[in-house]
């Protein structure tokens, strides 16, 4: 997501312009059902009232976004709003334990496939395994989105640093760089990921 939420835009939100409103639900709706998905253990319409609750209420507590502290990208304090929506849907869900053996199944093959990040590509043979690229999906959907698409772009796609830097309008050295960072951000995601497992069920 673009860091397009700054205090200007939410002044404009506060004043209950209806433009404001769409323009954070075409930005946030993709990449916030992405996250919230593996988190509800794939359940379509579960996670399609989760997004819902959560971008509702994003607006009824606009006046707690702080885009100073995040450089006007909303998306951290959106995928707050998430989870705690989240931990709400699964109180009433009898699956909830379920979910948690799914995630503790996809750390373990997180695990190899982290660690081969950056010993090599996701060849195709990799590609072609459902099982595979359900767990690169599921690590990719928590990452801040431009890491997610430098990663996409060297890792799926194949392209050169060279290529990355041309696209960015950058210089190889500084997408190298974006890269390792990339890739940092990859390794904490998977710890996070780690540490927040398992989702215990609520009784």
């Amino acid at each position: 997501m673009r860091p397009i939420f700054d205090a200007s835009w939410r002044r404009w939100a506060l004043a209950g312009e209806p433009a404001a409103v769409k323009r954070l639900a075409e930005a946030a709706l993709e990449p916030l059902y992405r996250f919230c998905l593996y988190r509800v253990g794939r359940n379509h319409h579960l996670c399609e009232e989760v997004v819902q609750e959560t971008l509702m209420g994003a607006i009824r507590r606009l006046r707690d976004y702080k885009p100073e502290r995040t450089g006007g990208d909303i998306f951290p304090w959106l995928t707050g709003l998430a989870r705690n929506e989240i931990r709400r849907a699964l109180a009433h869900e009898k699956s909830a334990a379920n979910i948690a053996e799914f995630w503790t199944r996809m750390d373990e093959q997180l695990l190899s496939l982290y660690a081969m990040l950056d010993s090599q590509p996701f060849g195709s043979d990799l590609l072609e395994r459902a099982e595979t690229r359900e767990m690169v999906n599921a690590t990719m959907a928590q990452l801040p989105r431009h890491y997610g698409q430098l990663l996409e772009a060297k890792y799926v796609a194949g392209k050169s640093v060279r290529d990355i830097a041309a696209a960015l309008g950058t210089s190889a050295k500084a997408a190298e760089s974006m890269l390792t960072r990339a890739r940092d951000a990859f390794r904490a995601t998977f710890l996070a990921l780690t540490k927040s497992l398992p989702v215990e069920p609520t009784a």
